[in-house]
């Protein structure tokens, strides 16, 4: 079998799973939770029921983003370790921006950017959910004072749009920018090209059973 068409695993059924279910309760709470943010978005409860199902829903949905996010993280958290090749490869921006991989220090299974967006996520996520809880009617909001309720709104809305944000730029990265990414979570496997190409570090371990 040629180099080209051997295929390595990158993520399990279970991976698979998780990220989507994690993508899948992203989106309804983002919606439900765009729904309260502004009066001209209002309209979304109608996707869920009405406003008060839409007011129901919104906490459960970031509780269960919240849990599916935490499984991914106790897996991943070593491979987002930043090494020194890592900061070597951020020094290097302008190579990164215009995709001159050649120029570029070899990195493991993941580019200091998606473990950027990775720690990002790790400070938002618990935010979220420790502010949710302060802002969650009717259940714990009447147990904080009122200004720990309005500073729990700010911060909620705030990681909300990191979170959004992170997302916007994972969703690019994997569809336009390093094409053949989205092959590894629809179908768990990666071409060996690829992954010498864009995780030379990885591919390696991957083949020879070196640690990176």
């Amino acid at each position: 079998m040629s180099g080209k068409s051997k295929l390595i695993q990158r993520y399990t059924a279970g991976d698979r799973v998780n990220h989507a279910l994690l993508a899948l309760a992203f989106i309804l709470a983002g919606l439900t939770g765009l729904a309260f943010l502004h009066p001209s978005m209002f309209w979304l409860s109608s996707l869920f029921g009405g406003g008060q199902w839409t007011q129901f829903l919104h906490p459960l949905f970031g509780v269960l983003m919240f849990v599916f996010f935490f499984v991914a993280m106790v897996k991943f958290w070593k491979y987002n370790l930043l090494t020194g090749n890592d900061f070597r490869w951020l020094g290097r921006l302008g190579d990164v921006m215009k995709n001159r991989e050649e120029n570029l220090p070899p990195v493991g299974k993941y580019n200091p950017g998606q473990k950027l967006l990775f720690w990002s996520l790790v400070l938002a996520m618990p935010l979220l959910l420790v502010s949710g809880i302060a802002l969650w009617q009717p259940w714990f909001a009447p147990m904080f004072p009122i200004g720990a309720v309005r500073v729990a709104g700010v911060v909620h809305v705030l990681s909300a749009l990191v979170l959004f944000l992170g997302m916007i730029v994972h969703i690019y990265s994997a569809l336009f920018w390093i094409k053949g990414s989205t092959r590894a979570m629809t179908r768990g496997t990666v071409t060996d090209a690829w992954a010498r190409k864009h995780h030379p570090l990885w591919h390696r371990e991957m083949t020879s059973g070196e640690k990176h």
